[in-house]
């Protein structure tokens, strides 16, 4: 059964009068499916080959068109990330040529013969798209490697800026004038004290080591949860008063203050915000260009697999109608079924195929395997939709 989350790409022999199954088609759609979209979807007549290199073909055009498919929904998880899952902004990007999927599919769709020119052999034009599709993966790959390294950098600066006073940064809350410094003998040592426990702080400081100058604890900054104190020791004690703090459940921060260290940290942090914004605008840009690039690709792929199955079900001549279908998904079931009676006249052609084209038993050996996937007697591709 066709996903009713897709646009199902249909091949069948042009038989008679090829203009006129468009309309036939939507005239024994269901009133009430009215929403489902048909449109035409032009096949051109390729190269066919031998009959080897079509089961070959056959065989891993569906590797190629995962492998495809995989692509194209990794860029799409890209720009939702950078977008923050907003899906009205996702609509402004996820776009075809500034058209969106749907309309490049069921509008006027066309063979791309500029870059892709049906004088080529299928396995050559099979190799083009793979090596489009392969670049772009490769380079989608690289820059947002190279985005996240950068943003987890700029997010571990940013998280030594948030949190209570037992983890944060203390730059920008400690001072100058709240540190003795460029002494031989003296230091401030600081330390976050629960706000539970602040009154046994007061009381208990001095008292903790030796050498401990009374009366110098002072408020530095609080918050929900602590207190930050600085308090004068003498630097030879400062282990000592480190594992006394600790057994009291004090919580000491290794925090030395220097002006230049400051700066340091503020312009780091800076360049990083920077950057991050720069690779961020950067690999929108580029996700939004391969997006359209990658698309294309796949519904490309998608016709080539359209083609191949159709000479290996329906032989020679190689001329083919294609009808693109957005099914309404409540009504897939129903637009399967009115699709399987129209063409049910195809049965016997599609159902004798490897009585027709395969000669011998290693390759009808061969042949079944490309059998065990989904049948109808019309050839089915499906192109998944971009879900906001």
């Amino acid at each position: 059964m066709p996903s009713d989350q897709s646009t199902w790409l249909i091949a069948v022999p042009q038989d008679g009068d090829s203009e006129g199954l468009l309309p036939e088609i939507t005239n024994k759609l269901p009133q009430y499916s009215r929403s489902t979209s048909v449109a035409e979807l032009g096949i051109p007549s390729f190269k066919t080959g031998t009959l080897d290199s079509l089961i070959a073909l056959s065989e891993e055009l569906p590797k190629q068109d995962a492998f495809f498919t995989a692509t194209v929904a990794k860029i799409v998880d890209t720009l939702r990330n950078l977008l923050n899952n907003d899906p009205t902004k996702l609509a402004q990007h996820v776009l075809v040529n500034e058209r969106s999927a749907d309309d490049y599919v069921l509008r006027g769709w066309k063979w791309n013969d500029s870059r892709y020119g049906v004088q080529r052999s299928l396995r050559e034009m099979v190799d083009v798209l793979n090596k489009e599709m392969a670049s772009i993966d490769n380079v989608m790959k690289a820059k947002l490697n190279n985005y996240n390294i950068v943003k987890g950098s700029l997010v571990q600066m940013q998280r030594k800026k948030t949190g209570n006073l037992s983890v944060r940064s203390l730059v920008g809350i400690v001072s100058k004038e709240h540190v003795i410094q460029d002494s031989e003998y003296l230091e401030t040592c600081l330390v976050a004290v629960p706000k539970l426990i602040t009154k046994e702080w007061t009381s208990k400081y001095e008292r903790l080591t030796n050498m401990v100058v009374p009366r110098s604890s002072l408020t530095i900054a609080s918050d929900s949860e602590y207190t930050l104190f600085g308090v004068v020791i003498f630097k030879r004690v400062h282990d000592q008063f480190v594992q006394k703090c600790r057994e009291n459940k004090f919580i000491v921060r290794d925090f030395a203050y220097s002006e230049e260290q400051i700066a340091k940290q503020e312009e780091e942090l800076e360049i990083a915000d920077t950057t991050e914004k720069e690779l961020w605008t950067e690999l929108l840009r580029l996700s939004r260009t391969n997006f359209s690039e990658s698309f294309q690709i796949l519904v490309h792929l998608k016709i080539l697999r359209l083609f191949v199955e159709s000479v290996l079900r329906y032989g020679l001549p190689a001329n083919y109608v294609g009808l693109a279908i957005r099914p309404e998904p409540k009504y897939t079931k129903k637009t399967l079924s009115v699709l399987t009676s129209h063409f049910s006249y195809l049965g016997p052609r599609s159902s004798g195929r490897s009585k027709k084209q395969t000669t011998t038993e290693e390759f009808a050996g061969e042949y079944q395997s490309l059998m065990e996937q989904e049948f109808f007697d019309f050839v089915l591709y499906e192109v998944p939709w971009i879900v906001l």
